[in-house]
């Protein structure tokens, strides 16, 4: 992690593996942060041509939800996929659609959207709609990432999601990381149950 606060209008953060950059947040004083925080939303209207769809989440910009960010959980009950989809063929205008901030809003941009959510616990990750996404930090090596895939295996985690291991997960035990998972699918829970009972946009979790 590289921090730079050397301008006192920005602070910018890096996030560096090696000599590879694969996150930068640039904060503001007085700018509110928004990003991991989650959203029900609407989409507003849908772009073949941009292969994405705009998403009114409350703000005062339209967030821009790409195709690929957006679950198989949406898509029509009857579609088949075959090769690569048609935005219009599986999402519509005025549908509703539960999405967290992957990217700030920059300029004239709106805010960069995923309908792949993750929630972040003390030792865990949880990814309550995506089952292909997870495992240990890379970080994270030798005998510690063995002891942490015995563990993982015994977790009881319901079909259909994916859990990272954090490296603050490194060195817990199966029932301090079983507690952390808990907690986390509890709190999931949560947010469904208030995304059901509200109509789009508002704000549902704050990071």
């Amino acid at each position: 992690m590289l921090i730079n606060a050397t301008q006192q209008e920005e602070l910018r953060v890096a996030l560096v593996d090696g000599q590879r950059l694969y996150d930068l947040d640039i904060e503001s004083p007085g700018h509110e942060q928004k990003k991991a925080n989650i959203y029900k939303g609407k989409i507003t209207r849908v772009e073949p041509s941009l292969e994405a769809a705009f998403v009114d989440y409350g703000a005062e910009r339209h967030g821009f939800l790409p195709l690929k960010e957006i679950a198989r959980t949406y898509f029509p009950k009857n579609y088949k996929l075959e090769g690569r989809p048609n935005i219009k063929d599986v999402i519509k205008e005025g549908q509703e659609v539960i999405v967290q901030i992957d990217k700030e809003e920059r300029g004239q941009k709106g805010a960069a959207l995923t309908t792949f959510l993750s929630l972040a616990g003390s030792y865990l990750v949880l990814m309550p709609n995506n089952p292909r996404a997870g495992g240990i930090s890379r970080r994270i090596e030798g005998d510690e990432r063995t002891d942490l895939k015995a563990a993982l295996s015994k977790l009881d985690l319901p079909d259909g999601m994916g859990l990272i291991v954090r490296t603050a997960g490194v060195g817990k035990s199966y029932e301090e990381l079983d507690w952390d998972l808990r907690v986390l699918l509890t709190h999931w829970e949560a947010i469904s149950k208030v995304a059901d009972e509200r109509p789009a946009p508002f704000l549902i979790h704050q990071e």
